[in-house]
C-alpha cells in the first residue's frame, strides 16, 4: 500500500463553531471581568470605570481605562484568538497568560464584542459580532473595523468615548452587547434583579482580587469605579488589624525564580468586632477560606485552599498564607485560561509542606491557648474532660461541692437516681449540634447565663456548705471564684458577698 506523505490539508476551524465552544469554558462573570481588568493595568492603567445598564431587558457592560491604548495593527493583533503564545517571553508585569483573555471571556458572558482604542491620539474600533458569525456557514476570521461614521451610530460606545475619553490621547474601552448569560424563563423583574445581584458580586470580587492593587503598600493605586461608585480593597488577611499575627516571611527558589511566602493568623472572635468577624469569614466561612493565597504580579489566582497538602480544620481555621509567584513560572503551576486556577509542581509542594507543618501549630495555639488559660482559672469546674485511649468524654464533676453536697444530703435511693440523671444529661450532650454551631459561627455560640437572684441561690447554698462568713480570708474568697458558676461571674458574685459583708 502506497502513503502520501507530502500532502497538507487546511484544517481551519470553523469559526462559529470554535467561537461558540469557547464560550463555555468556565468563565463566570467575575472571572470574565477580572480577566479585562488585567488587559487594562498591563496597559498601566491608573484608572478603570466599569458601566453597566439593564437598557430595558437589552443590557450591556462597558470597562474603559486610561491605559496606553492600541495602535490599529496592535488592536487588530489584539482581537486575534491566540494572539501571543504562553510560550512566549512576557513583560515581569504583564497579567495576559494565553492571548485569548478579552475574546473568551468576553464571549463567555455576551455575543457582541466592541474594543475602541486611543493611541497618540488616534483612534481604532472592532467589533466581533456572534451572530454575523453564526448567520454563515462559511463565514471566515474575517474582523470588522469600524469607521468613524460607523463607530458615531454605536449609542453606547459613543456615550462612554465622549464621556471617558474625548479628552484623552490613550485608552480602550470594551464594550459588552447581547449579554445573554440570564435565564430567560423567568421575569423581566427578576432578570434585572439577578444582573444586579451578579455585578454586586462582580464588585466584591475585584476588591478582593485586586485589592494589591487598590491599596498597595508602595507605589501609586489604582482606582476601579463602579457606575462611579470607586471600589475598595479587601485583604483577605486583615493584615492592618493590631491582633493579626504575622509569621516569619521565607523565600525559596524554583526554576531560578524567587517564590515568596507570608503566613498570617486571623484574629480570634473576641479580639475583633463581630461585624468584622463576619466580614473576613466570607461566604464560605472561615474553615473553607483557609489556606494558601497564590498571587501572581499581585494579583490574586487561587484562595482558600492547602493543595491537599493537609485537611481543613477547626484549629487553623484562621491560617491564610500569600504566596507570591511570578508570571515565569506559569508552566509550572498550570495557570489556566480563566487565570482563576493553579497546581503547583511536585518541587514546589514539597517546599509548601515544609512550612506548613511549621505555620499550623501557629494556628492551633489561638484556640490552644485560649482553653489552657480558661481551664487554669477554673480549678473546680461543673465539667470534666476525660480522655480514654482515643476517645474524649464530657462529663458532669461528681467532686463539685455543690454536686457533693447533694448527694451527701440525700437518702441512697435518691443519690443513686441523682446519680442516673446526671448520666443522662451526660449522654444526651448533643455533640454534632455543638460542633456545628461552634464551626460555622463560634462568636454566637452562649452559656446559659444567671441573674443575679439566681446566682444569689446558688451562692446561699455554697455559703452554707463551706461555711463563709465575715472572718473568711482572701484565700477563701479566691478559692471560691474558681468554682463554676462564680468563676463565670466574678463581678456579681463579688457585689452579692459585699451585700452579705463577707467581702468589703
Amino acid at each position: 500500500m502506497n502513503y502520501k506523505t507530502d500532502e497538507f490539508i487546511d484544517l481551519s476551524p470553523s469559526p462559529a463553531s470554535l467561537m461558540e465552544s469557547l464560550r463555555d469554558i468556565g468563565y463566570s462573570m467575575q472571572t470574565a471581568v477580572a480577566d479585562i481588568l488585567d488587559n487594562s493595568i498591563t496597559a498601566k492603567a491608573s484608572e478603570i470605570n466599569m458601566r453597566f445598564s439593564w437598557n430595558s431587558g437589552e443590557p450591556w457592560l462597558g470597562i474603559i481605562d486610561n491605559g496606553h491604548g492600541m495602535s490599529r495593527e496592535e488592536l487588530v493583533a489584539a482581537m486575534r484568538f491566540g494572539s501571543l503564545s504562553p510560550l512566549a517571553d512576557r513583560a515581569a508585569d504583564d497579567l495576559g497568560r494565553f492571548g485569548l483573555g478579552m475574546k473568551t471571556a468576553s464571549f463567555s458572558q455576551c455575543r457582541h464584542l466592541t474594543v475602541f482604542s486611543k493611541k497618540a491620539g488616534v483612534a481604532t474600533c472592532c467589533e466581533w459580532d456572534l451572530d454575523i458569525i453564526s448567520s454563515n456557514d462559511n463565514s471566515k476570521w474575517l474582523l470588522h473595523v469600524l469607521s468613524e461614521e460607523e463607530c458615531s451610530k454605536k449609542k453606547h460606545l459613543l456615550e462612554l468615548s465622549d464621556t471617558y475619553l474625548e479628552q484623552a490621547k490613550s485608552g480602550t474601552i470594551v464594550l459588552w452587547e447581547k449579554i445573554d448569560r440570564i435565564d430567560r424563563l423567568v421575569s423581566t423583574s427578576q432578570q434585572e434583579a439577578s444582573l444586579n445581584s451578579l455585578i454586586a458580586d462582580t464588585r466584591h470580587h475585584l476588591e478582593l482580587v485586586f485589592h494589591r492593587y487598590l491599596a498597595p503598600d508602595t507605589g501609586k493605586k489604582l482606582k476601579i469605579f463602579l457606575n462611579g461608585n470607586q471600589l475598595e480593597a479587601f485583604d483577605p488577611f486583615n493584615s492592618k488589624h493590631m491582633t493579626t499575627i504575622e509569621l516569619p516571611h521565607e523565600c525559596f527558589e524554583c526554576d531560578g525564580q524567587k517564590i515568596s511566602v507570608q503566613p498570617f493568623v486571623l484574629p480570634h472572635h473576641n479580639k475583633i468586632g463581630k461585624e468584622q468577624y463576619q466580614l473576613y469569614a466570607g461566604k464560605e466561612g472561615y474553615v473553607q477560606n483557609q489556606g494558601f493565597y497564590v498571587y501572581r504580579n499581585k494579583r490574586l489566582i487561587i484562595k482558600g485552599t492547602w493543595f491537599r497538602l493537609i485537611k481543613k480544620a477547626e484549629l487553623t481555621k484562621l491560617v491564610r498564607v500569600r504566596v507570591d509567584i511570578p508570571n515565569t513560572l506559569d508552566h509550572l503551576w498550570k495557570i489556566d485560561v480563566k487565570k482563576s486556577n493553579a497546581s503547583p509542581p511536585e518541587s514546589i509542594r514539597t517546599e509548601l509542606k515544609r512550612i506548613i507543618s511549621k505555620i499550623e501549630c501557629s494556628g492551633k495555639r489561638v484556640y490552644e491557648q485560649r482553653g489552657q488559660r480558661l481551664k487554669s482559672a477554673i480549678k473546680t469546674p461543673a465539667w470534666e474532660r476525660r480522655a480514654a485511649g482515643d476517645q474524649v468524654f464530657y462529663e458532669i464533676n461528681r467532686k463539685h461541692p455543690l454536686v457533693k453536697q447533694l448527694v451527701d444530703n440525700v437518702g441512697s435511693e435518691q443519690a443513686i437516681m441523682f446519680s442516673n440523671l446526671l448520666k443522662m444529661f451526660e449522654g444526651s450532650f448533643p455533640v454534632d449540634l455543638f460542633f456545628s454551631d461552634f464551626a460555622s459561627a463560634p462568636e454566637k455560640l452562649q452559656r446559659p447565663g444567671f441573674d443575679e437572684e439566681q446566682l444569689g441561690r446558688v451562692l446561699e447554698d455554697y455559703i452554707e456548705f463551706w461555711g463563709l462568713d465575715e472572718e473568711s480570708t482572701k484565700e477563701q474568697i479566691s478559692e471560691l471564684l474558681q468554682v463554676d458558676p462564680f468563676s463565670l461571674n466574678q463581678g456579681a458574685t463579688l457585689k452579692l458577698l459585699s451585700q452579705k459583708g463577707i467581702v468589703q
